[in-house]
Formats: structure tokens, C-alpha cells, sequence
């Protein structure tokens, strides 16, 4: 099981440096990147076996709080598959869905990783209580 997670930490942590990247023409390119490296940071730290639980769950705050913003503007609403169906930038309801479940997606392996943190109980792994 240990090894399953490390691969899917891994790939993960690939994954949000990727999307960190193609954030290069974005208007709000340094708040991105930021939510992005952040949670690939997270990996690292995690792999390492350095990660203090509440840096994720402070992640997936921002994350979750984000991503409210789009789902108020009306981007829950919109079917997922239309998120697929034009590759431009063109249509705004679009790309708030897609970047509303981006969002998700780093807050749903942030949980992963500040619960296996968590249960690790390894030194420097432990939340603090």
C-alpha cells in the first residue's frame, strides 16, 4: 500500500507542477502557480516523510474556498463534459469550471496527504495537538 501511495505522490506531484506550467500566459499567473507549487511542494514533503498535517489542510482552505467562488458564478451548475468540448479559452463559464475542479482536485489529494500524515505518527509528520 505504501508503494501505491508513493507512485500516486508522485504522479501527483508531477501533475501540479504541470499545471503550475502552463499558468506561464494566465492574467493572475502568480496566484496559480502559487495554489499549484504549493501542493506539489506538499509532495515533496510528503515523499520525504517531512510534511507537518496542517500545511495540506491549510492548502485545501484555500483551495475549497476558491473553488466556492466559481460554484457561486455558476460553474457547479454547468455539465462536466462541457469542459471538454472546446480546447480555447474563449467561453468564461468554461474555464471557471475547469479551474473550479482543478481546485477540487488539489484540495481532494491535500485530504489524502494530510491524513496519511497524520496517521504516519512519524517525527515531524504529526500534527500538532
Amino acid at each position: 500500500m505504501r508503494v501505491l501511495f508513493l507512485i500516486l505522490n508522485g504522479l501527483m506531484a508531477a501533475l501540479f507542477i504541470f499545471a503550475a506550467a502552463l499558468q506561464y500566459n494566465d492574467d493572475d499567473i502568480v496566484r496559480w502557480m502559487a495554489i499549484y507549487l504549493a501542493a506539489a511542494a506538499c509532495c515533496i514533503a510528503a515523499h520525504r516523510g517531512k510534511l507537518k498535517a496542517w500545511v495540506p489542510v491549510a492548502v485545501t482552505v484555500v483551495s475549497v474556498g476558491w473553488s466556492a467562488i466559481y460554484a457561486a458564478r455558476g460553474a457547479w451548475g454547468m455539465p462536466v463534459g462541457e469542459m471538454f468540448a472546446e480546447w480555447e479559452m474563449k467561453n468564461q463559464q468554461i474555464v471557471e469550471e475547469r479551474e473550479m475542479f482543478g481546485l477540487l482536485i488539489v484540495a481532494g489529494w491535500m485530504i489524502v496527504l494530510a491524513l496519511v500524515s497524520r496517521k504516519a505518527g512519524k517525527p515531524g509528520t504529526r500534527a500538532e495537538t
